[in-house]
């Protein structure tokens, strides 16, 4: 575990989806359908990321847990069997349902096997009228939440906004939350698929059927006294203009128990890895060369890199600038 790792990108359809995966970030669709998610680093069940170069090329992250584990996670290695994150972009060009995840406790009993799901957003693109809504209004309680749904009236109980670009959204398990009408963003959560839908805006497939419904489920995770979620703001980031040092330099965005996130923006050669804990950095706009261990390898927008915690540290050189989100295992 001496070099960065990037994964093969797992690509899911979507219902809510589009194809801005393949525009804005790189991928490469294999189908015409409609794709929602992009899972870039994954140890869940569902998809073992695989990856995709180098000298690991070709083997899963769950047999680097098994058997690299300590190198990969360095002093958190103890404390984690599975792999902490899952690392994803999201292409919401229609709406993510409603819904809510459970945290570590209520998904004991609501789903066995699965871990709670607390997680953060990055708006990297949000077309005009589209909307993010996080968190109970004040004052919504458990009957009025039940007779909304009832009434088909479920969002005039969400706080809502209009992202724009470099927005980041805290959502700890138990906040409602919903997004769509045309955003791309970049999301790390814990690793787990424990999603319960609420309300699916009334949405059926082309044979007339509806997604399936979790609502007992989902009142029994939602944490009542969150009130709404606002966002962090990153100021600059929706400026294009190449070359300049876009404001500020760093900043955090995110600190909690599962990841601490930054935000990054370089037009210096600077270090990755060498920290003795591991990370992950996602890139969400410009180029750069990463070189280090005899080779040199281009960095460009829309990948993913795990860089282990047993990593001495190699170099990125921005060209001529490179804005990435850093996420960091608290030790």
């Amino acid at each position: 575990m001496h070099t960065p790792l990037r994964f093969t990108p797992y690509l899911r359809p979507m219902v809510w989806g589009g194809r801005r995966l393949a525009k804005d970030l790189g991928k490469v669709l294999p189908t015409n359908d409609l794709y929602g998610e992009s899972w870039e680093v994954s140890d869940h069940p569902l998809h073992r990321s695989i990856v995709t170069a180098g000298p690991a090329k070709g083997q899963s992250l769950r047999q680097l847990m098994e058997t690299e584990r300590q190198p990969l996670l360095g002093p958190a290695a103890a404390r984690h069997a599975v792999f902490p994150w899952l690392v994803k972009f999201l292409d919401a060009r229609d709406w993510l349902s409603v819904q809510v995840h459970p945290d570590d406790e209520a998904v004991r009993t609501l789903w066995p096997g699965e871990a709670g799901k607390t997680e953060a957003w990055f708006v990297l693109d949000a077309k005009p009228g589209s909307k993010i809504f996080a968190g109970l209004l004040p004052e919504v309680d458990e009957p009025a939440l039940r007779a909304a749904l009832t009434a088909g009236t479920i969002a005039e109980c969400l706080h809502a906004f209009e992202p724009r670009p470099g927005d980041c959204l805290f959502l700890p398990a138990g906040t409602v939350h919903a997004v769509g009408g045309g955003v791309l963003l970049a999301e790390v959560q814990q690793t787990s698929d424990a999603t319960f839908r609420l309300f699916d805006w009334n949405r059926r497939d082309s044979q007339g059927k509806s997604r399936k419904l979790h609502v007992e489920e989902a009142l029994a995770s939602i944490d009542w006294p969150r009130g709404p979620v606002q966002p962090v703001r990153v100021p600059g980031f929706s400026m294009t203009a190449s070359g300049n040092l876009l404001e500020p330099a760093r900043q955090a965005l995110v600190a909690c128990k599962y990841f601490h996130l930054e935000y990054v923006c370089s037009t210096a050669p600077h270090a990755w890895g060498g920290a003795e804990q591991v990370q992950t950095a996602i890139i969400l706009r410009g180029h750069a060369q990463l070189a280090g261990a005899g080779n040199e390898e281009p960095i460009e927008k829309g990948q993913t890199w795990l860089l282990p915690a047993a990593m001495p540290g190699v170099t990125c050189r921005p060209d001529p600038e490179l804005l990435y989100l850093l996420c960091t295992l608290p030790v």
